[in-house]
């Protein structure tokens, strides 16, 4: 038996229960799994709320890092004390431990802790994506990111400085305004109290290449109004929550606009590029290139509090649940 998050029906972070469940011995092609560092990520919520169904009753959460304590029939590519890490899910991370598919781990770099990985692989390969596939940003790219102090806003600015791209953030204090700076944004927005896209215009004329959204209905429109002709709204997050029917006439008297609500599990749904773009964004941590900080820490056993804290937005930076 094992002690994991459990919720029997949609709602408040309230029907959240920790409980014990069994674990049996890992099937062909399985690994039992200790977790040491549980990922907490704005998806989660939106599973536990029902915006995006399970099955019920159901486990939660994506991503978490841990050691391999057994393996199933056929795993022959890791071996017991591996230290390895996960996000394409299935959910089921908020857990002492589970069994879990072999292909869905990446070995944790030497150099790098269970907690680092824990807390950013999702939000790595979510930046990775929108970097290198939805929009490959170049040097010349000038790029708004909406929450850059969250935990895929501060992973997704430092990136696209070290591309070289122009980056201008919002947040929603002057705290978290000082934290996207000193992560790489050239100009911080509160979106609170200035007007986003009369300040965009200020430092950027012609509008912005593309914008990165994850907050969504709060800062769709206002998204749409930051871009030059021909840009790229990317909505991927939904923290305010689900962005209501648009008209596709709104794009076209904004000048030819292009939309894309893209899926991180799309984009790493083979193993081989789930591997590529762990590797490559786990080489840029180990080296420093990129700067990771767990900011806030909860007990597995409070994941409820944790949920209130991220969606009232008093977290900044990456958050664990620690078994």
């Amino acid at each position: 038996m094992v002690n994991a998050i459990r919720f029997s029906a949609v709602g408040r972070a309230e029907v959240l229960r920790f409980e014990p469940i069994e674990l049996p011995e890992p099937a062909a092609g399985e690994v039992r799994l200790r977790h040491t560092a549980i990922g907490l990520n704005f998806i989660d919520t939106y599973h536990r709320s029902g915006l995006y169904p399970l099955p019920l009753p159901s486990g939660l959460g994506l991503e978490a890092a841990g050691v391999v304590e057994a393996l199933g029939k056929g795993v022959e590519h890791l071996s017991i004390g591996d230290r390895v890490a996960y996000c394409r899910g299935p959910v089921g991370a908020y857990s002492e431990a589970r069994n879990i598919a072999a292909n869905q781990l990446v070995k944790i770099p030497e150099h790098m802790s269970d907690e680092t990985a824990a807390a950013s692989m999702l939000k790595g390969l979510t930046a990775w994506y929108l970097l290198h596939e939805t929009y490959p940003v170049t040097a010349h790219t000038k790029l708004l990111v909406h929450a850059a102090a969250g935990g895929v806003g501060l992973i997704l600015t430092q990136w696209a400085r070290l591309i070289g791209a122009y980056v201008i953030g919002t947040v929603g204090s002057e705290e978290k305004a000082k934290l996207a700076r000193e992560n790489g944004c050239h100009e911080v927005i509160l979106y609170r109290t200035e007007n986003v896209p009369e300040k965009v215009k200020v430092f950027e004329p012609h509008g912005m290449d593309v914008v990165y959204d994850a907050v969504g209905k709060d800062t769709f429109t206002m998204s749409l109004d930051c871009l030059r002709p021909k840009g790229l709204m990317v909505s991927f997050g939904n923290a305010s929550g689900a962005v209501p029917p648009v008209s596709l006439l709104e794009l076209s008297k904004r000048g030819s606009l292009f939309v894309t609500r893209p899926t991180l599990h799309d984009y790493v749904r083979e193993d081989d590029t789930y591997q590529r773009a762990a590797a490559q964004y786990f080489a840029l941590v180990a080296a420093g290139k990129l700067k990771v900080d767990v900011h806030q820490r909860f007990a597995l056993k409070d994941a409820a509090k944790a949920h209130q804290a991220m969606e009232s937005r008093a977290t900044i930076g990456a958050s664990i649940l620690v078994p």
